[in-house]
């Protein structure tokens, strides 16, 4: 769940999928410390510390703009 399955995905199928994975990234000790390691190798697939690649890309592109 944590990642896109090998055939096509449905928006909505999507959306469900990364919301089970947020879920339990919420509960999880080192979400942060996943967070981090994604923003900082650049990941460009599934959810990691609780954010979705696009999320990530916001997260990096702020970054860069500040």
């Amino acid at each position: 769940m944590f990642f896109p399955p090998p055939r096509f995905e449905r928006k909505h199928e999507k959306a469900d999928r990364e919301a089970k994975a947020k879920a339990i990234c919420r509960s999880c000790g080192v979400r942060t410390d996943c967070l981090d390691y994604a923003l900082q190798i650049r990941e460009q697939h599934g959810i990691w510390g609780g954010m979705s690649e696009n999320e990530r890309r916001q997260v990096l592109l702020e970054r860069e703009a500040s």
